[in-house]
């Protein structure tokens, strides 16, 4: 049986194979191929005009059902979720055959020595390297190591063996293999997969909106893709689907976490790139309250969404941002709640059932 709310709302099962699928996929920042493949297979039954643009954009749309009457049509919803994951590319072929990487998004130079990954199109096998420990003077042993440091070690002895393998500009993903822990799912790229796979159940159901679905490129590199799609589709309002980070472990200073793991979805006011209307955020709340649906709201500190280009695109667009949370963001493994997740689609579901035009009058 499927899980329910405190009001008896059937949450319904998750669809795990495809959120592995997804999370296995190597899908760096400008070059999202491999994951839209996925997501093309996943929803082309459902949504129409599918179709990628100049970026790799994918879109689609799925009509309001019931029509809306005679007069004004119904609201056009854009809903995002970006494919690309935070990695790192190729920017040198040593003589020894070790490779000179840089990152490609935000990444924290202390979580990489020593985890295995995979190089370039083939999915090389490689380890990132760095100076032993045991070889190092005190002073290095007490600073931090930074990227510029790190050498990708494919297992060659020359700059010659490793040229015929990897070519300059090769994105570099960790090999983290989805691991099902009970309550809790481990994998990498969840930032921001486990939006693409709230998006793609979303649209089992038809709603009273028309539904314009993107799935968006190089978000991790300054929320680019996002700022070509809604540019294109002019929606009537967006809702942002996102994985954010948890700071529920412990600390020092007990002050309230951005959000927390198994608290249910959080929904946003206000980020380093954008402070979400308030009209969808009540919208999101009082859905929540009525329905007994957990949420949080997302403590307003630094992070950024695509919203932040999307909310102003042309004339401006009403935009909220409901986020998963994801412990140990931009690492190499993450963690996400089983609860969240089928919280976070209940949350979305009854959202889109009950928005109608009066929701965002001014």
């Amino acid at each position: 049986m499927s899980p329910k709310t405190d009001n008896g709302l059937d949450l319904g099962p998750l669809d795990l194979d495809l959120l592995r699928r997804l999370s296995e996929a190597r899908g760096v920042s400008g070059d999202e191929g491999r994951v839209r493949r996925i997501l093309v297979d996943a929803v082309g039954g459902r949504l129409e005009r599918l179709h990628a643009d100049g970026m790799g954009n994918l879109y689609g749309s799925r009509a309001a059902k019931p029509a809306a009457a005679a007069g004004r049509p119904a609201p056009r919803v854009m809903l995002a979720a970006h494919m690309d994951e935070v990695g790192l590319m190729v920017t040198q072929v040593g003589r020894d055959g070790l490779l000179a990487v840089d990152a490609v998004g935000g990444l924290d130079a202390r979580v990489l020595a020593g985890q295995p990954v995979l190089v370039g199109p083939e999915g090389l096998p490689g380890v990132i390297g760095l100076k032993p420990v045991h070889l190092s003077a005190p002073g290095e042993r007490e600073q931090p190591p930074k990227i510029k440091d790190l050498r990708v070690d494919i297992g060659v002895d020359s700059g010659e063996a490793a040229d015929r393998l990897v070519n300059v500009g090769d994105g570099v993903t960790f090999a983290t293999d989805f691991q099902d822990l009970g309550p809790t799912l481990l994998g990498k790229a969840f930032d921001d997969r486990g939006g693409c796979a709230v998006l793609c159940a979303l649209l089992d159901q038809d709603y009273p909106v028309t539904l314009e679905a993107v799935f968006t490129v190089q978000e991790e590199v300054g929320l680019r893709g996002a700022q070509v799609a809604a540019h294109r589709l002019a929606p009537d309002c967006a809702i942002v689907l996102e994985c954010g980070t948890t700071d529920d472990t412990p600390k020092e200073r007990d002050d309230t976490p951005v959000m927390r793991l198994g608290a249910g979805p959080a929904i946003t006011v206000m980020d380093r790139s954008l402070i979400a209307d308030r009209r969808l955020v009540a919208h999101l709340v009082a859905t929540a309250d009525d329905l007994g649906i957990p949420y949080q709201i997302r403590a307003p500190k630094g992070g950024g969404t695509d919203g932040g280009r999307i909310h102003l695109s042309r004339a401006g667009v009403p935009t909220a941002v409901v986020s998963m949370p994801c412990r140990y963001l931009h690492a190499p493994a993450s963690l996400l709640a089983k609860s969240d997740m089928r919280h976070t689609i209940a949350l979305l579901r009854a959202a889109l059932q009950r928005l109608s035009w009066k929701d965002l009058e001014r």
